[in-house]
C-alpha cells in the first residue's frame, strides 16, 4: 500500500495513515473534532463498527482521496466477526438444592426486569454460588455479557461509568454486572450515575445485609431446608441439605454406600447445622475419619470445634465468625429480641413473639422482617400463617455469650432444648 506494509484491519489502517501523515494521534484528534479517546479505540480495535460520520471526519483530517479514500471507508465499513459476550467465571463445584433459588433469581434478573437485586444473608450460606448460577443461566439464555468483581476489586468510578475496566460496554446493551460481597457498601450517586448512562444494565449483589439502595429488590437467602419431625426415612435423602452433604461426601469416597443408620444420622446432623452450606461441606470433609454419628455426637456438645478439612477443598471461613458478625450488625432492641426467642427449640407466631416479649405487633413484624433479611430466622410451614425459629447455631451462640436468659425470665421457666429431631437420630 502506497509502498508500505500491508494492513489488517481498520485500526491497524488508521495508524499507518495517521503516522505516514506525521501526525500524533492528538493531532488527529484535534483535526477532526474528535476525543484523542475515540482515536486511540478506533486504533486500538475496540471500535468495531466505526460511524459513518466519524470516518467520514478522520478522513478529511487525514486529507485522504480518490482511491486512498475509497479504501479507506470500506475498512471502515467491513464486517468483524462478533466477540463473544462476556462469561462469568467458571464454577469449581456443582450447586445443589438450589433449584428453586436458582430459578427465581434468574426470574427477578430477565423476567420481572429488576435492575437492582441484592443476595442477603450469613456468611457461608451460599450467596456467590448462587450468584453465579443464576448469571450463567442470564449468560446462556439471553446472551447478556456478564462482568464479574469481588469485594477486593476496587471498582472506580471510571470502570463503572464507562472509562476502562469491566463496564466497557454499549450503553443500551443488555447486560449483567455483579458485585460479589459488597458488605463495605457502595457509593449510591455511583450506582446511580451508572444506571442512567447504561439503560440496558442489570446489577447483581451478594451482601450480608440490605445496602438500602434506591430500587433495591433484597432477596433473603435462607439455609437450605433440612428434615423435619414428620420427613419420611426414605424421603429423607431428597431434603435439600441432605443432598448437599451427601454430595460432598461422595467426593472424597466415590462409590459411596449407606446404611439407613447412616442416613438417618446424616440427616439429624444436617438439621443440627441448620442446614448452613458451609458448615455441611466441613462436616462432611471430617467424615472421612469420624461416622456421621460420632461426629454428630462431638459436634452436639461443641458445633463450633468444626473448622475446614485441611485437604479438601473448601473455603476457607469460621462458621462462630460468621453468626458473631450478623449479630453484632444488631441493634440492641434486635439483639435482645433474637435472645428472647432464642431461648425455645419451637417455632413462633408473630403473635407469640410480640406477646413474649411485650411489644406491638407493628414492632414484632419488622423485627421478625429484618432478621429473616439477615438469614437468623427460618420459615417454618404452617397453614394458618407465618411462623418461624431461630436457627439453632444462633441459639447456641446466645447461649455460649450472653449469661443472662431471654425467655426464662419472662416466664419464670426454662424451656425444653433439643438440638434436632429425636426420631432422626433414634
Amino acid at each position: 500500500m502506497d509502498g508500505g506494509q500491508p494492513v489488517s484491519g481498520f485500526g491497524e489502517l488508521l495508524r499507518y495513515r495517521r503516522e505516514r501523515a506525521g501526525m500524533t494521534q492528538q493531532c488527529l484528534a484535534d483535526h477532526a473534532t474528535l476525543s484523542v479517546r475515540a482515536v486511540r479505540d478506533m486504533e486500538a480495535g475496540r471500535v468495531r463498527r466505526p460511524r459513518h460520520e466519524t470516518v467520514r471526519l478522520v478522513a478529511d483530517a487525514l486529507r485522504l482521496t480518490g482511491g486512498a479514500r475509497s479504501a479507506f471507508e470500506a475498512a471502515a465499513r467491513r464486517q468483524v466477526p462478533e466477540e463473544e459476550p462476556l462469561a462469568p467465571p467458571a464454577a469449581r463445584t456443582a450447586i445443589v438444592g438450589r433449584e428453586r433459588e436458582t430459578a427465581a433469581l434468574t426470574h427477578c434478573l430477565t423476567g420481572d426486569g429488576d435492575r437492582l437485586v441484592s443476595v442477603v444473608g450469613l456468611g457461608g450460606v451460599g450467596k456467590t454460588r448462587l450468584a453465579l448460577e443464576a448469571a450463567w443461566r442470564t449468560h446462556r439464555s439471553q446472551g447478556w455479557p456478564v462482568h464479574w468483581t469481588t469485594g477486593g476489586d476496587r471498582l472506580s468510578p471510571a470502570a463503572l461509568t464507562g472509562g476502562d475496566g469491566p463496564m466497557e460496554i454499549a450503553g443500551d446493551r443488555p447486560a449483567l454486572l455483579v458485585l460479589d460481597g459488597a458488605d463495605d457498601g457502595l457509593d449510591h450517586s455511583l450506582l446511580d450515575r451508572v444506571f442512567d448512562r447504561r439503560p440496558g444494565l442489570r446489577v447483581l449483589i451478594t451482601t450480608r445485609s440490605p445496602l438500602s439502595l434506591d430500587g433495591e429488590q433484597v432477596v433473603p437467602l435462607a439455609p437450605l431446608d433440612t428434615p423435619g419431625p414428620d420427613t419420611a426415612p426414605g424421603d429423607l435423602a431428597e431434603v435439600p441439605a441432605v443432598r448437599l452433604m451427601l454430595a460432598h461426601m461422595r467426593r472424597l469416597r466415590p462409590g459411596l454406600t449407606l446404611e439407613p443408620s447412616d442416613t438417618l444420622a446424616i440427616a439429624g446432623l444436617c438439621a443440627f447445622l441448620d442446614g448452613l452450606p458451609r458448615a455441611l461441606e466441613y462436616a462432611a470433609g471430617w467424615t472421612l475419619l469420624e461416622s456421621p454419628r460420632r461426629l454428630t455426637e462431638r459436634l452436639s456438645a461443641s458445633p463450633f470445634g468444626l473448622a475446614a478439612p485441611p485437604v479438601t477443598h473448601c473455603e476457607r471461613g469460621d462458621v462462630r465468625e460468621a453468626l458473631d458478625e450478623a449479630l453484632r450488625s444488631l441493634t440492641a432492641d434486635q439483639l435482645a429480641f433474637v435472645r428472647l426467642l432464642s431461648d425455645s427449640a419451637s417455632d413462633w407466631s408473630l403473635e407469640e413473639a410480640a406477646a413474649a416479649g411485650g411489644r406491638s405487633a407493628r414492632d414484632c413484624h419488622q423485627s421478625v422482617h429484618e432478621l429473616l433479611s439477615r438469614g437468623l430466622l427460618r420459615l417454618t410451614p404452617d397453614p394458618d400463617g407465618a411462623r418461624f425459629a431461630v436457627l439453632n447455631l444462633v441459639r447456641t451462640v446466645c447461649r455460649e455469650q450472653y449469661a443472662t436468659p431471654g425467655l426464662a425470665q419472662v416466664s419464670g421457666e426454662p424451656l425444653p432444648r433439643t438440638p434436632f429431631p429425636a426420631a432422626l437420630v433414634s
